[in-house]
């Protein structure tokens, strides 16, 4: 038993309160930033790639890509340099 009658239970709840805190944010930021690039890319590339004649669908598609990778990227500078290194927003 651990400090305070501290059950195996507790910790696997601390342990999952810990993953989806701040700290997988932390441990995870490249790949984030890989993955914004990568949906910023796609907004482009389906920008030139696909011709605009499909109406609506191609500028929801490209608009989409688009605000997916710049959402992923805020979110990781906010966390990379927001005083105290907090991940909160």
């Amino acid at each position: 038993m651990g400090p305070m009658g501290e059950t195996q239970r507790d910790r696997t709840g601390i342990r999952t309160a810990r993953l989806w805190s701040g700290c997988a944010l932390h441990r995870h930021q490249l790949l984030l930033t890989a993955v914004g690039a990568a949906c910023i890319a796609a907004g482009i590339l389906i920008a030139v790639a696909v011709p605009d004649t499909d109406g609506p669908a191609w500028a929801m598609a490209v608009a989409g890509c688009l605000a997916a990778g710049v959402l992923l990227l805020v979110r990781v500078a906010f966390a990379r340099f927001r005083p105290g290194r907090g991940a909160a927003l």
